[in-house]
């Protein structure tokens, strides 16, 4: 009879690693290290089971300062090492931190297979619509006519929606959310670990020092309101404190007055994440809400269930093992074949 072993129950500062924190003053890298250590003493793992993989950027300083076992690894390639982790050790949790430049420009091969495959590992990608390390340069998700360090006349990049991106690569959990709404990250982060498969979070992260004020429509108080529609599964798609909501007119979302009379909340489309349809739709509400008219959509796009490779992996081993017993390296390397070169 095994013996079962009692997981301590840990607190958020169970987490804290001994290194200091090296981020800049203000930076929305603080707010999101907070929320991920409380969410993750709240899942009831382990440390010796939890395991944070970064690449290279700002964020990617994360695994320092988690008291976990941990990897900063190279640009673009934490998808990657975290695939090979979670395919050896299928019993880990294992958290990819990675940023907009890191995952979305030299690493985003690696990314949309990481999604297609469905590993059960949660993606939190910072995006803060800049290089920040590197001093400055705009980034893949960098905004049309952004003036940066390697762009002073304004990008002439179309930015990546990396809502959108992760759908179209048939990812099985797609969230967005923001630094500054602490209670909603959290909850977030404990979502995606419930979930078994491949989580994608986006986090709208302030730069203080290259790109301050980026997502200021969405946390400033007067503005936020009317641009921010945190989507509630069940509920209707309504913001504003109830006075404006989206409906669906033919094949084309629209906002509607829900103060005219004309329309009332009934008339406003009901949050399904179950429905890829409308989650496509709902990514691809992505214009700057006060040129479109369109609010910013936060929360869960996209959820469904679906096999994990690593699982698939498990069982097609544990049944070449059974039809052809234990391999030999040494055989499967020299191979049945030979060539002669003339």
């Amino acid at each position: 009879m095994s013996k079962q072993i009692d997981v301590p129950i840990l607190k958020a500062k169970d987490l804290q690693s001994d290194q200091e924190v090296r981020w800049c003053p203000g930076c929305g890298d603080h707010a999101i290290l907070k929320q991920v250590q409380a969410a993750v003493a709240e899942t009831g793992v382990a440390k010796e089971d939890i395991v944070f993989i970064s690449g290279i950027g700002c964020s990617s300083r994360f695994p320092y300062y988690m008291d976990t076992y941990g990897m900063h690894s190279i640009h673009g390639r934490a998808t990657a090492i975290a695939s090979g982790m979670k395919a050896a050790r299928p019993d880990t949790s294992v958290w990819i931190v990675t940023g907009d430049g890191d995952s979305l420009s030299i690493g985003g091969n690696h990314l949309i297979h990481l999604l297609r495959r469905n590993f059960d590992v949660n993606i939190l990608l910072f995006n803060n619509e800049i290089y920040g390390l590197t001093k400055g340069q705009y980034s893949p998700t960098s905004p049309l006519g952004l003036q940066t360090k390697s762009s002073p006349m304004g990008v002439i990049d179309h930015p990546f929606n990396p809502a959108a991106l992760a759908l179209g690569a048939d990812a099985t959990y797609v969230a967005r959310v923001i630094d500054r709404e602490p209670r909603h990250l959290k909850e977030s982060l404990v979502k995606a670990h419930q979930h078994k498969g491949t989580s994608f979070i986006e986090i709208y992260q302030n730069c203080p020092v290259f790109n301050d004020g980026a997502f200021s429509a969405y946390t400033e108080r007067g503005l936020k309101e009317e641009h921010t529609l945190f989507m509630e599964e069940g509920k209707p798609l309504i913001y504003n404190k109830g006075k404006k909501g989206l409906r669906l007119n033919g094949l084309q979302l629209e906002v509607v007055d829900l103060e005219s009379g004309e329309f009332s909340a009934d008339d406003c489309l009901i949050h399904n994440p179950k429905d890829r349809t409308l989650a496509h739709l709902l990514s691809r509400v992505f214009e700057e809400a006060e040129e479109s008219g369109f609010p910013r959509p936060f929360g869960v796009f996209y959820e469904e269930e679906r096999f994990t490779y690593e699982s698939a992996l498990t069982a097609q081993v544990a049944q070449a093992k059974e039809q052809q017993g234990e391999g030999d390296l040494d055989t499967l390397l020299q191979g049945p074949n030979s060539w002669v070169i003339q």
